[in-house]
């Protein structure tokens, strides 16, 4: 039950409505907020560059297409890398949370054998069952990435809908650079250096209050 149309069913999976709970985490860019490192659209658009570029962005979009293309006997330590390259324990629930709800989806409407797993690796493997091109399903999956930080943003400051689009716009070259480059690496290629990006997320565990869960 995938359609006619690639890009209808892939757009429908990485649609910022289907209930995969994004909208619940800030990836760490609450604590980012707080402590003045992001405080406008400038600040949000550097943010979410380095994310793309140095962070889970380009780790997550080489992991689809590894789990796009694995079997069913290495599949299991793809799931257990991207469990393991999670710097945090929210970060960890992210991807977990996301992924499982992802495959929820896939068993329950198109009927895909998506095992619970953190998400790139879900949908990589979704992807492959259900016969999608990878190279389709990565750009969409980061400007889904993007579109929700920006959506963050908009409720932790002052930060109009047109600001927020705006980085949206202007990150989309980011985005296909990143998912262009991505088709040829390899889980050995992963490595990132979002360092505080990543400290961000450490820290959002301690913090209270707070509106999202990471």
């Amino acid at each position: 039950m995938t359609g006619s149309d690639p890009v209808l069913t892939l757009a429908h999976w990485l649609s910022s409505a289907f209930p995969t709970g994004a909208f619940a985490y800030s990836h760490g860019l609450e604590v980012a907020v707080r402590d003045g490192h992001v405080s406008d659209a400038a600040g949000l658009q550097d943010w979410l560059s380095a994310l793309l570029t140095d962070g889970a962005g380009r780790s997550d979009a080489i992991l689809i297409h590894a789990a796009a293309a694995a079997t069913p006997a290495t599949l299991p330590d793809i799931a257990a890398l991207a469990a393991a390259l999670q710097p945090a324990a929210e970060r960890l629930a992210e991807t977990l949370g996301q992924g499982g709800a992802f495959a929820a989806m896939m068993r329950g409407v198109w009927k895909l054998d998506v095992a619970d797993m953190a998400l790139p690796v879900a949908l990589g493997r979704a992807c492959a069952l259900a016969g999608l091109p990878p190279d389709m399903a990565v750009p969409l999956y980061l400007q889904g990435m993007v579109m929700n930080l920006a959506q963050a943003a908009q409720r932790l400051m002052p930060l109009g809908q047109t600001a927020a689009q705006g980085v949206v716009a202007r990150l989309a070259p980011t985005v296909a650079a990143v998912a262009d480059t991505a088709r040829d690496l390899t889980p050995d290629d992963i490595g990132g250096a979002g360092f505080a990006i990543d400290i961000a997320a450490m820290r959002h565990e301690a913090m209270e209050p707070r509106i999202f869960r990471s």
